[in-house]
C-alpha cells in the first residue's frame, strides 16, 4: 500500500495468485487479495493456501485482505492474516456489529469494515468507535440488492446516496479517514467508473474499490486535486503564515476552515 495516497483499491482473487504481482505493479495505491466474493464456498481452503505461498515466497509485498463473514471461514482467515507482516489491513464484509470488528483486530491489522446490508448501516453511529478501525468501505451492490433497489434507476441513486451520506457523517464523527467509495461492476464502461468516482468524490469519498486495472485512470483522476487547486491551496497557506488567522484572497475571505480544507487538499495528493 502507498503511503499517503489511498485512492484506488484493487481486486485480485486469492485463487489468482499469479495476478497479484501485476496489480501491484499496476499503479493501484492498495491491492486487496479477496478471499470472500471472488472464491467459490468449495474453493476457500484452495485460496488460503495459494495466498499463504504467496506471501511466504514473496515477504516484501504488501497487501489487504478481504476476508470471509461467515464463523468457520473467517477463523482460518484471520489466522493465516496474523502470521504474515505482509497483510497490512483486513477488509471485514458485511459488517454489522462491533464484536465482529473486535474479532477480526484480534489478528493486529487494521480492521476495513465494508458496509453493505441494512443493520450495517443502522448499527454505523455505534460501530464507527469501535476500537481497531481504519476506514469504513461502501458496498453498493449488495446494499441495493438487499433494499430491493432498481439498478440503474434515480430511484436506486437516491438510496445509495442517502447510505454514501451515513458512511461520510459517521467517519468524520469518528474522526476516520474518509470512507472508501463501492466498485463499479463494468470493467469496460469507463465512462461509469468516472462518473461514479466524481461523484463519491463530491460528496466526500477520497478512494474508490476497483475489480480491473483499466478503471484506475479515472479513479486516480477523480480523487486527485488538481494543479490549480493544489496551487490554491499553496497560496491560503503561505497567506496564513504571513498574514494571520484572516485575510482575503483573490476576493474570498479566508479563515480557518477555509485553511484546513487548503491543507486537507495538500494531504489527498500526498504533499
Amino acid at each position: 500500500m502507498k503511503q499517503g495516497l489511498q485512492r484506488s483499491f484493487l481486486f485480485v482473487p486469492a485463487t489468482r495468485p499469479e495476478r497479484i504481482p501485476k496489480a501491484l505493479a499496476s499503479g493501484a495505491d492498495a491491492v486487496i487479495v479477496d478471499l470472500e466474493d471472488a472464491v467459490a464456498h468449495d474453493k476457500k481452503d484452495e485460496a488460503r493456501q495459494a495466498l499463504q505461498e504467496f506471501l511466504e515466497q514473496t515477504p516484501d509485498a504488501r497487501v489487504m485482505v478481504r476476508v470471509n463473514s461467515t464463523s468457520r471461514e473467517l477463523k482460518q482467515d484471520l489466522a493465516l492474516c496474523t502470521n504474515f507482516p505482509g497483510v497490512v489491513g483486513v477488509m471485514l464484509p458485511k459488517t454489522e456489529t462491533c464484536h465482529q470488528i473486535e474479532q477480526v483486530r484480534t489478528c493486529n491489522k487494521p480492521v476495513w469494515p465494508l458496509i453493505e446490508t441494512a443493520r450495517g448501516l443502522l448499527a454505523l453511529p455505534s460501530l464507527v468507535f469501535t476500537a481497531g478501525i481504519e476506514r469504513l468501505c461502501f458496498g453498493a451492490l449488495d446494499m441495493a440488492t438487499e433494499l430491493n433497489l432498481t439498478p440503474g434507476t434515480n430511484g436506486a441513486s437516491k438510496i445509495l446516496d442517502q447510505c454514501r451520506y451515513q458512511l461520510v457523517v459517521c467517519s468524520r464523527s469518528a474522526g476516520l479517514a474518509p470512507p472508501i467509495e463501492s466498485v463499479v461492476p463494468e470493467i469496460d464502461d469507463l465512462t461509469a467508473v468516472e462518473r461514479t468516482a466524481t461523484h463519491a468524490a463530491e460528496m466526500g469519498f477520497t478512494g474508490m474499490l476497483s475489480i480491473h486495472p483499466r478503471q484506475l485512470p479515472a479513479i486516480h483522476q477523480a480523487f486527485t486535486p488538481s494543479e490549480e487547486a493544489l496551487a490554491w491551496a499553496r497560496r491560503v497557506l503561505e497567506g496564513a503564515e504571513t498574514l494571520g488567522g484572516a485575510f482575503q484572497l483573490d476576493g474570498q475571505m479566508i479563515d480557518a476552515p477555509v485553511i484546513s480544507r487548503a491543507r486537507a487538499l495538500l494531504a489527498r495528493a500526498g504533499h
